[in-house]
């Protein structure tokens, strides 16, 4: 559930209404995080323990050091119920067993970048396989507690960097195939381009939707990391109304997930409305405090999404940092039983329902901007890392001047978030309306801006 305000709206604030669809991944996305982790877990079982790779090995230590940590990863485990929706495997043979069993899991999981397509499945690992190994887990009492846990925050940063060196080789390079399995074979390529033409309704091959050499082998990416932070073409995203400064540029590709009104500085963004807490979203950077009652827009970014990040408006970069925050914590849904009691229960789809949530504790960047437009002014920019997303990569710097459409950063790997957020008195109003099946196109008209 989550809250949509009208901005212009000052005597009433609409019902909670539940979005059908959060993320391009979803339901799917789901199904194949099960499948991926049932086959993972049967190759683990079935070739043994092996050595951990170092990173490994000292996540293990920590667990088995802290006596707080050992607690949490004994137990949340326990914790997730043997019942439907949570398994259908009620032997529990498909699932994580313990955090020895997580640990051989992740063991596996390092070496091999994301394929496109099960060989046995035929669907798309799409979505990152750590959080389908950590899956409900993260969403369990104990699982809640450790991933709030900054030692351990700390220490999921190290090994999510260690494994965005191996994206980042050439040896990651090989999923990008034509092969089934392969990225640019039929299947994968048709997805891809299935959602980047939707967002226009175009039907644009890949090399005229983004910068490749189709002649070279892997279109001429050299890692994952260079296939997924790859750029896309002017032509294909060109800038709304470039000499219009009264009109907003889309920041992201991405699917509308909220729009809010009249945010405060400091709310309980840990609750299950999840409304947004300013302060907290910003790093608690002096400029925060000029976002009290802001109207912010937030939008989500699938794995199939392009991911680097464009500014809304030309102006001057005040201020820009990376927040480093939490990886895979989600808030616990709370539900109420027949008698009327609170039951807690795990929610099933995860960070991506928890996306105002993380907007004040995950890992994020913070770009804050001084519009040349004077009707907007200071506005800002939250590129908030889910899941995989250990990189958020801002590439401009404080004292910059850009034009509206310029790249100003990126993810790598995962699935991610991002939000605008306008201060009060400024007359935004246009957004696309949430719930709109498909992408938004970066670069593309967002709202505007009354001068």
């Amino acid at each position: 559930m989550v809250h949509v305000h009208q901005h212009g709206d000052h005597g009433h604030i609409p019902d909670h209404f539940r979005v059908k669809s959060l993320g391009a991944w979803l339901p799917a996305d789901h199904r194949v995080h099960r499948e991926w982790l049932r086959r993972a877990v049967q190759h683990v079982d079935k070739h043994g323990e092996k050595k951990l790779i170092p990173v490994l090995r000292e996540f293990r230590e920590l667990i088995e050091d802290n006596p707080r940590i050992y607690m949490y990863f004994s137990q949340m485990w326990d914790e997730i119920p043997r019942t439907p929706p949570y398994t259908k495997d009620p032997t529990g043979a498909s699932q994580i067993r313990d955090y020895h069993h997580m640990l051989q899991v992740l063991n596996h999981v390092f070496g091999s970048a994301p394929e496109w397509t099960d060989s046995a499945a035929s669907v798309g690992m799409v979505g990152v396989p750590m959080c389908a190994i950590f899956d409900y887990a993260m969403g369990t009492p104990s699982g809640h507690a450790a991933f709030l846990d900054p030692d351990v925050n700390r220490m999921l940063k190290k090994i999510l960097n260690e494994w965005g060196q191996y994206l980042k080789s050439p040896e990651s390079a090989a999923v990008l195939g034509n092969d089934r399995a392969g990225w640019f074979g039929e299947v994968g390529y048709n997805d891809v381009m299935e959602v980047a033409n939707a967002a226009c309704k175009t039907s644009f091959k890949f090399e005229d939707m983004y910068k490749c050499d189709p002649s070279k082998k892997y279109y001429g990416y050299k890692s994952w990391d260079d296939f997924f932070t790859r750029q896309v073409q002017e032509s294909a995203r060109p800038v709304a109304s470039p000499d219009d400064d009264n009109v907003i540029a889309n920041a992201c590709e991405s699917k509308v997930y909220n729009v809010s009104a009249y945010a405060k500085l400091r709310d309980k963004f840990w609750i299950k409305g999840q409304p947004y807490s300013v302060l907290d979203m910003l790093g608690n950077d002096p400029l925060a405090k000029e976002f009290a009652g802001a109207t912010v827009y937030q939008a989500f970014l699938s794995s199939l999404s392009y991911h680097r990040w464009h500014s809304p408006v030309s102006g001057t970069v005040r201020r820009c940092f990376v927040r480093d925050g939490t990886y895979f914590s989600e808030p616990l849904f709370e539900s109420t039983t027949e008698g009327g009691d609170i039951d807690t229960k795990i929610d099933t789809e995860g960070l991506r329902q928890a996306q105002g949530y993380i907007t004040a504790l995950a890992t994020r960047a913070v770009i804050f901007l001084e519009a040349d437009n004077p009707a907007i002014g200071l506005m800002a920019f939250l590129g908030v890392g889910m899941d995989e997303v250990s990189t958020c990569e801002v590439t401009v710097r404080e004292g910059q001047h850009i034009g509206k459409g310029d790249e100003i950063g990126m993810f790598h790997f995962g699935g991610s978030s991002h939000c605008l957020l306008f201060r009060k008195g400024v007359k935004v109003s246009g957004f696309p309306e949430v719930g709109r099946a498909e992408n938004v196109p970066v670069r593309g008209r967002l709202a505007v801006v009354e001068p």
